[in-house]
């Protein structure tokens, strides 16, 4: 026996190691049956050139077994085993990772594609002090006669001597810590507890991952009892349905896999699955739910994709993959491309992550252009759920996705009981008319009896309805489309007139100047004119904004948590000139004027969808009149 020191490394290094770098003490699982697997590989990898490794691909396994009783874990594996020098070199020190150097001189060969290690920096293994107190490793290598153990208690050092074992391979056992008032070390003592983290971490290493596994079934002699049976079983699933081809795989399978993975009890609305190869080389299977998950407005939602290497999890929500108007989508990425940091927890930058994020959000963008053009109903119901999301896409970041994003929106519409996209608006619209014209309510229904919904579309000009908080403050980032600019007919310069109409508009106002100037004062500031208009329609009076601010955009920002500024619209009375409430304001004396001004500015609020200042002194105005 042999007792070394560990070489550059101090008590001070490995407890960094054990303590500092891994988030999470299960994570040591993931570590070691990873390092097991590039065993695997490696021995693998020179039977597909030496005829001497008699093991064909179904001969290679890994295999985990828990002794309660001694507190131990051990894990097998039928790979290429280690030699003396190997054990010292990869376990002696520290941050020495012999998957790498195996990968490094093996770059060249014309078998490189079938190389797939994935341990990197060599201080996987240590993770295991996490958990344990002793670390026992025996490895035989391939070739080599004479196996060797190798056992450490931590930062002490480390013992190597030679012992027997049969065949190739590396058996390591963990002698698990007691349990502490803070750990409880004995739940990795238990079957259930390994069979969730292969699960979850190692469920796609492409070996077989066996453990005896307990059952209480009914015992054949003694009615109604029950005894224990125990079996070998295979705890991962291998082959990542993401890497199959799209060919074999069935939506029933599709679906099944979602709903276990993403705990969902309904089928997903859309699959979106599929394999990039280039500046970064990914395969990805996403979903878009047909429901939104029951936490999706609440401020613990987590948007993100999981995140693998090499089949291997490395995050269980990478948010850096989606952008948040796509947080709906939930799905799988797994690329041998990312460059991660030393815990294999994290990533170390993001340089590749941007590549794959970009073609992401590329496909999704495509793959709903798709459903739009080629399934509108099912569309139309993604839309209903998610829609929100895309226009708030459009509006944030000053604009930069809205290109991408324009025409994936839908918006209900005057012309239709079905939303339409902005092209099909265009598409519509007659030759005369320059301008795409909308409006903003709560309902499609209140919006269409608004006063300037009834004059436009007297015109024959067609008006899309604004419903959603967000609809108008994306609309005017987006501008304009297609070389048409979008205009609120609530906005008081709206003009549809001919110019012979203009005209005689102007006279009228003109030639009222006086009227309308008492009439605005009597309003005491609370609009910017009072002016007749010719652009009501039947109806005879209403609400119009000057500047940038609408109305509906003054009730969203005054809605807004924490605005405490009071956002006002700087607002318009129009009255409908042809209407005979204007022959009648014209007749009245200042005193009664006064009373219809009022009268007529409360009516026009409540048609805006605006509250009432003093709705005691608008019913009370009512009455007297009456």
């Amino acid at each position: 026996m042999r007792k070394k020191q560990f070489k550059a490394e101090s008590k001070k290094l490995l407890d960094m190691m054990i303590n500092s770098i891994y988030t999470h003490k299960e994570i040591f699982l993931r570590e070691l049956i990873s390092n097991a697997s590039d065993a695997i590989d490696k021995l693998y990898f020179k039977s597909l050139t030496d005829d001497s490794v008699k093991l064909s691909r179904d001969d290679f396994k890994i295999k985990i077994d828990l002794d309660k009783e001694n507190r131990t874990i051990t894990l097998t594996d039928n790979g290429i085993g280690m030699t003396a020098e190997e054990l010292e070199n990869n376990l002696g020190t520290i941050a020495k990772s012999g998957s790498l150097n195996f990968k490094k001189e093996n770059a060249d060969s014309d078998k490189a594609e079938d190389i797939s290690v994935i341990g990197q920096f060599g201080v996987g293994f240590y993770s295991a002090f996490m958990v344990a107190d002793k670390v026992e490793v025996v490895s035989k290598a391939f070739g080599e006669d004479t196996a060797h153990k190798w056992v450490s208690t931590g930062a002490d050092g480390y013992t190597i001597e030679d012992c027997e074992k049969d065949d190739a391979g590396t058996i390591i056992t963990l002698h698990i810590k007691e349990d502490t008032e803070n750990e409880n070390y004995s739940q990795y003592l238990e079957e259930y507890t390994i069979d969730e983290l292969v699960k979850k971490y190692s469920d796609y290493i492409r070996y077989p991952i066996q453990m005896e596994m307990s059952h209480q079934v009914p015992d054949p002699e003694k009615e109604g009892e029950y005894i224990t049976e125990i079996t070998e079983e295979t705890l991962n699933s291998m082959v990542p349905l993401w890497r199959k081809s799209k060919s074999e795989i069935k939506p029933e399978e599709y679906n099944e896999f979602y709903k276990n993975k993403f705990n969902d009890y309904s089928d997903p609305l859309a699959v979106i699955h599929t394999k990039t190869e280039g500046q970064a080389t990914f395969d990805a299977l996403m979903y878009i739910p047909e429901n939104p998950p029951y936490d999706f407005y609440s401020k613990e939602y987590e948007k993100g994709l999981q995140l693998y290497s090499n089949g291997v999890l490395i995050m269980d929500k990478c948010s850096d993959l989606l952008p948040d108007y796509f947080s709906f989508v939930k799905g799988i990425v797994d690329s041998a491309d990312l460059s991660l940091n030393i815990s294999r927890e994290t990533l170390q930058h993001d340089h590749q992550v941007r590549i794959i994020a970009k073609a992401i959000d590329k496909k999704i963008k495509s793959e709903l252009a798709k459903m739009l053009k080629n399934d509108r109903e099912k569309y139309e119901k993604f839309f209903k759920t998610f829609g929100v999301q895309l226009k708030y896409g459009v509006y944030a970041d000053y604009g930069m996705e809205k290109d991408g994003l324009k025409d994936l929106l839908l918006f209900e519409t005057s012309a239709d009981d079905k939303p339409t996209t902005l092209k099909e608006y265009v598409g519509r619209m007659a030759d005369s008319q320059n301008d795409i014209y909308y409006a903003c309510g709560e309902s499609a229904q209140k919006i269409a009896l608004l006063p300037q919904t009834d004059a436009v579309k007297e015109k024959g000009y067609e008006v899309l309805y604004f419903t959603d908080e967000v609809d108008e403050f994306a609309i005017q980032m987006l501008m304009e489309y297609d070389g048409k600019h979008f205009v609120n007919i609530c906005k008081e310069d709206l003009d549809l007139s001919t110019d012979s109409e203009k005209e005689a508009i102007n006279k009228k106002n003109e030639d009222a100047k006086d009227l309308l100037e008492k009439m605005k004062n009597a309003l005491d500031g609370e609009v910017t004119a009072v002016k007749f208009s010719n652009k009501l329609g039947s109806h005879p009076v209403s609400l119009s904004a000057e500047g940038y601010v609408s109305l509906e955009m003054e009730k969203v920002l005054n809605s807004m948590p924490g605005n405490n500024q009071g956002v006002k619209a700087q607002l318009v009375l129009e009255v409908n000139s042809n209407h005979p409430v204007a022959e009648k304001l014209q007749s009245a004396d200042d005193e009664t004027l006064t009373k219809y001004t009022k009268l007529l500015y409360s009516t026009a609020r409540l048609i805006a969808g605006l509250d009432l200042a003093n709705p005691t002194e608008f019913s009370d105005t009512i009455a007297e009149l009456m």
